[in-house]
């Protein structure tokens, strides 16, 4: 079960994250630090496509990929050249409260309809939700980002990973642990 952790002070910082990329986004978000400045990105941030997600980044800090859920399947080679060819050496993967590609199947007839106003044939846009929804779909986002964050430490053992939340209501981010 996911357990979200609250980064209100620098003490809230783990350790081990602390005198990293990934320490100063959560000093920029949650702490109001003032921006550094930065020749090259040191930071690779996965995030979902939601327009809610108002990340407090300084010029040059990140490299940002988003894709639905903040599922980076689909962008796995992105992740790869920026850890090979850039030289990122963090990844702070970021899902968020209100996540649309959870429980998808509640939003079915909404999808389908909003896609046949958009001009599809409504046999087409019930196939494409249909073959979409099983590989779109996250489930419990805080879930769904440990599981991720564990496939990129596998897939990029060079790479610290920090799966964390943000929530869209207070605009702040939660570091996401594990609990038995």
């Amino acid at each position: 079960m996911a357990d979200l952790k609250p980064i209100n002070t620098e003490k809230d910082i783990p350790e081990g994250i602390s005198n990293t990329p990934i320490g100063d986004l959560l000093r920029y978000q949650n702490l109001g630090a003032a921006p550094k400045k930065y020749a090259n990105a040191e930071l690779l941030i996965g995030t979902c496509i939601d327009n809610h997600i108002d990340l407090k980044l300084p010029r040059n800090f990140a490299f940002v990929l988003r894709d639905a859920g903040a599922n980076l399947k689909p962008e796995d080679f992105a992740a790869a050249f920026v850890t090979g060819y850039a030289g990122v050496r963090h990844l702070a993967l970021i899902g968020h409260t209100h996540c649309g590609m959870s429980n998808l199947e509640s939003r079915r007839k909404d999808v389908i309809s909003g896609l046949v106003q958009s001009g599809w044939d409504p046999e087409r846009a019930a196939k494409h939700f249909n073959e979409s929804e099983p590989k779109a779909e996250i489930g419990d986002p805080a879930t769904f980002i440990l599981k991720e964050a564990k496939s990129f430490r596998t897939q990029h053992p060079g790479l610290t990973v920090e799966p964390l939340i943000y929530d869209v209501e207070d605009h702040r981010l939660y570091r996401i642990s594990t609990t038995a």
